[in-house]
């Protein structure tokens, strides 16, 4: 089992904990799938938007289902033979899985965000890391202070 480090104030290092310590899984979309598949497939896990990958496991960017849905069907393309590539975000801000928790959550903070993908530095897709998970982490830390 891991131990945790204390600081000099008794409270144990929160900053010191890395991001692939909270990292939650996150089901993608394989970027050549067509955008018909990729709209079931989200709409068969409740989601509104999903990272998509490559066939190596990189991370590409994010496809939203009202993006989709509003570009394939207002251009009249078939969403059945559209390939969910055509509509990647690529903006999307991630972390690595090596970085601390407090590197992340100041990360998160400044780009305004809730979440953000965990990649490897090399991009593969580790998981997701949420400001929610950040915060119960803080919460863990500082209880070994009682």
């Amino acid at each position: 089992m891991e131990q945790i480090k204390h600081n000099h104030s008794g409270r144990a290092n929160f900053e010191a904990r890395t991001v692939k310590d909270i990292t939650e899984s996150a089901e993608s979309i394989f970027n050549k799938a067509s955008v018909k598949a990729a709209l079931d497939e989200m709409q068969a896990r409740a989601m509104d938007s999903s990272p998509v990958i490559d066939q190596r496991g990189e991370l590409l960017g994010t496809v939203s289902k009202n993006k989709m849905n509003r570009e394939v069907g207002g251009f009249g393309h078939d969403p059945k033979t559209e390939p969910v590539e055509a509509h990647i975000d690529k903006n999307n801000p991630y972390c690595f899985e090596d970085q601390t928790v407090a590197a992340a959550e100041q990360m998160m903070l400044n780009a305004n965000v809730g979440e953000v993908f965990v990649v490897t530095r090399e991009k593969f897709l580790v998981g997701t890391i949420n400001i929610e998970a950040i915060a119960q982490e803080k919460r863990r830390s500082s209880a070994w202070n009682l």
